[in-house]
């Protein structure tokens, strides 16, 4: 892993180097304009920057934030964070294999992850074929999630909370997209390895699948030798927008232990709806995705343990002034809003009847700036109302976010 990474930093700095002599021979790759890009398309439609006539070609972003927070009135005080470097690193290695390899570094070092790594063979425009380290296309965040491509700070609760967004596996899949005049049609389904019985074992004392990524040997080994499937279908139109179907499951619990039988095979199943459209006479951009997740959780755990779950998000994006600023010539100030919910234990006590409220609303306001089509300065107003498992009155948290995302 270290020398992985290493390596790429080497490659990166050099080029850079060369870029100080001469940066004639740097160029940007070019970028799909069709007009009728897919969720799915975001891992390659972004800006690379190539050496000459290498086959190699660089990209990244970067986010650092500022914030200042308060719960029920108690306050951390003023906080300043490196959220993100992420390093991308691509090859046409002929002409129809690809490959493409993403390492995000979260909060400084704390956690450094291979977040893509795949190698696709393009066979026909529905029969492509992913191997390697793949995300896995639930929802549509998860596989859209670079920080200069939104208005808000903080990722939506319910892609990161509840769905465990930015989620990969290794594995193997087909994929495959076809336009027809205002159409498009695409699909992707995958076999990787997959969750294990951290998200319902977990410092969280909650079902918590992001608990998942805690383990680092499923890059190498299956938890429980059962593959997990990831399936989606998109469909855009050039004046309605794109909606996605997907779906996550597989079993997710150690059952078997050298012949021996520990349990039955429990799974864990996660349904997804996700759309995303721009209103034609005001140019407002919509996004929005919702995620149904059951989990069969054992008996002997109490009802803290969810069974099941529900949430998503849904972004407004309105642009408000498109002029030069400061020399910006195609600068947008754009004004955001976001709705956010996630009900963790959907359900009633069999002992009372009465509902289980652990769950979170959250609303954001954003007004942001961008100079340039890749970089983002956005200011964010968040405000949140989280009820416990008993219902009792909602802590609130409430404060100012500031921050700074950008390709390089």
């Amino acid at each position: 892993m270290r020398t992985i990474i290493l390596t790429i930093l080497s490659v990166f700095i050099s080029s850079v180097a060369v870029a100080q002599i001469d940066p004639v021979l740097l160029r940007r790759t070019s970028k799909d304009t069709s007009g009728l890009l897919l969720n799915m398309d975001a891992v390659y439609n972004r800006p690379f920057l190539q050496l000459g006539k290498l086959p190699v070609a660089l990209g990244g972003y970067a986010e650092t934030n500022y914030q200042y927070l308060q719960e029920d009135g108690i306050s951390e005080g003023h906080q300043f964070q490196m959220r993100r470097l992420t390093l991308f690193v691509s090859s046409s290695i002929s002409k129809r294999i690809k490959f493409l390899s993403e390492i995000e570094f979260e909060d400084g070092t704390k956690e450094i992850n291979i977040e893509f790594a795949s190698i696709d063979f393009e066979f026909a425009p529905l029969l492509n074929l992913r191997g390697g380290i793949v995300m896995n296309p639930i929802g549509a965040f998860n596989q859209n999630h670079d920080g200069p491509k939104w208005e808000f700070v903080d990722r939506p609760i319910s892609a990161t909370q509840m769905l465990p967004a930015t989620w990969s596996n290794v594995g193997f899949g087909l994929f495959g997209k076809k336009s027809v005049k205002d159409w498009v049609y695409a699909y992707e389904a995958y076999l990787t390895n997959g969750f294990d019985d951290k998200i319902i074992d977990n410092v969280e004392n909650k079902t918590f699948l992001p608990a998942s990524k805690e383990n680092k040997n499923r890059f190498e080994d299956s938890f429980n030798g059962s593959p997990l499937f990831t399936g989606k279908v998109a469909v855009r139109n050039r004046k309605i927008g794109e909606l996605g179907l997907s779906y996550i499951g597989g079993v997710y619990n150690k059952y078997e232990d050298g012949g021996l039988v520990l349990d039955k095979k429990r799974r864990v199943n996660v349904y997804a709806i996700d759309f995303n459209s721009v209103l034609p006479k005001f140019n407002t951009y919509i996004s929005a995705e919702w995620a149904w997740v059951y989990v069969d959780v054992p008996e002997t755990y109490t009802e803290q343990f969810g069974r099941k779950q529900q949430g998503g998000f849904i972004d407004f994006v309105q642009p408000i002034y498109k002029k030069p600023i400061f020399g910006f010539d195609k600068s947008v100030m754009n004004a955001a809003l976001r709705f956010e919910y996630v009900d963790w234990n959907k359900g009633k006590f069999k002992s009372t009847g009465a509902n289980i409220s652990d769950e979170v609303f959250s609303i954001v306001s954003a007004i942001s700036w961008r100079p340039t089509e890749q970089t983002v300065i956005r200011l964010n107003y968040r405000y949140n109302w989280q009820k416990d498992i008993l219902g009792n009155p909602p802590a609130k948290l409430a404060g100012f976010q500031f921050g700074v995302s950008t390709y390089f």
